[in-house]
């Protein structure tokens, strides 16, 4: 069924089922499937390798339809470039030592320039070696030059841990063969729930479509459109009776206060200011620890939700959360 358009008082358009949300609901049936699999003794999903050279032709299978069930790590070397000799065999040691937490995509930038250029003008890469990973389509830059191996275990560690908590992303099983079909999920007859859940949002009634896109979600947990809907509410259900002049003022005057931090950025969004919002969000997560940054991270990602992960304001925000996260 097609995606109704939900609007949020003029301000923020829920036009269509967003890349990232469905990134994550892949991710999130793939482990279920596998799961499902195991426990009816059935025959264990194939094995993916974890080394593998691509191409301009094979790079959408092998990177970006794969990064929607384990971490890829790209490695852009080329022959001539003698750091690379000394980098991509410790990687390939580190990928096999990591048995299925990730896998490693090795590009030849002098064969595969097309790939390389559009890189490097998305992530600024000045030359190679370069390490980016792919996770559910989204590029983490990691790092560039020959690293001390403790600091590249210290970075995978990083990018597994962002991976499974912000997408569900575990992993697959590691060997020789090649990667699991991606299985269709049907989802269930929920039109008239989702449609009287639009209905009480468009006319005010937050708490009753709240309630009625958490139903459809405690049914059917990956309905994308339910999980976009909720966003939506909650985020209106959020400013709903807040002062806008008192609530910036107080994150002005103390911008360690983080719940200020988090309700002017919410305000923000449903104002229309989406990128202050995001920088908002990002300045807080970098200036913060514990408890704090995870609460301002969590809060990003809700905001990215309402928005879309193929906008391109959303990409430019989770780079920019990536880059303080790393």
């Amino acid at each position: 069924m097609q995606p109704r358009n939900m609007s949020m008082s003029g301000a923020v358009d829920l036009a269509a089922v967003k890349a990232a949300a469905e990134a994550k609901e892949k991710a999130e049936q793939a482990r279920a499937e596998r799961e499902r699999q195991q426990a009816a003794g059935g025959a264990p999903a194939p094995a993916v390798p974890l080394v593998v050279d691509v191409d301009e032709a094979t790079f959408q299978q092998e990177v970006m339809q794969r990064s929607t069930e384990v971490p890829v790590v790209i490695d852009f070397w080329a022959e001539w470039c003698q750091p690379c000799k000394q980098l991509s065999p410790v990687l390939e040691r580190l990928t096999e030592e990591y048995a299925g937490r990730f896998v490693l995509a090795k590009i030849d930038v002098d064969a595969n320039q097309m790939v390389f250029q559009a890189f490097s003008q998305q992530l600024g890469i000045q030359g190679i070696p370069a390490i980016v990973a792919i996770v559910a389509g989204q590029p983490v830059p990691l790092f560039t030059g020959v690293t001390p191996e403790p600091q590249i275990r210290q970075v995978l560690d990083q990018l597994i841990e962002v991976a499974e908590q912000q997408f569900g992303i575990v992993g697959l099983p590691a060997g020789d063969g090649a990667a699991p079909a991606e299985r269709e999920v049907p989802a269930g007859p929920y039109d008239g729930p989702l449609t009287a859940a639009a209905e009480a949002l468009d006319r005010g009634d937050l708490g009753g479509a709240v309630q009625a896109y958490e139903n459809v979600l405690a049914e059917d947990p990956g309905n994308t459109e339910a999980k976009l809907g909720l966003a939506q509410a909650l985020l209106l259900r959020r400013v709903e009776g807040l002062d806008a002049q008192a609530v910036r003022k107080a994150a002005a005057d103390d911008r360690s206060d983080v719940e200020a931090q988090l309700r002017a950025a919410d305000l923000d969004l449903v104002g229309g200011h989406v990128e202050d919002a995001f920088g908002r969000l990002v300045d807080t997560v970098a200036r913060t620890a514990g408890d704090d940054r995870q609460a301002a991270r969590v809060r990003l990602l809700e905001l990215f939700e309402v928005i879309g992960g193929d906008d391109p304001r959303v990409v430019k925000a989770r780079m920019a959360l990536s880059r303080v996260l790393f």
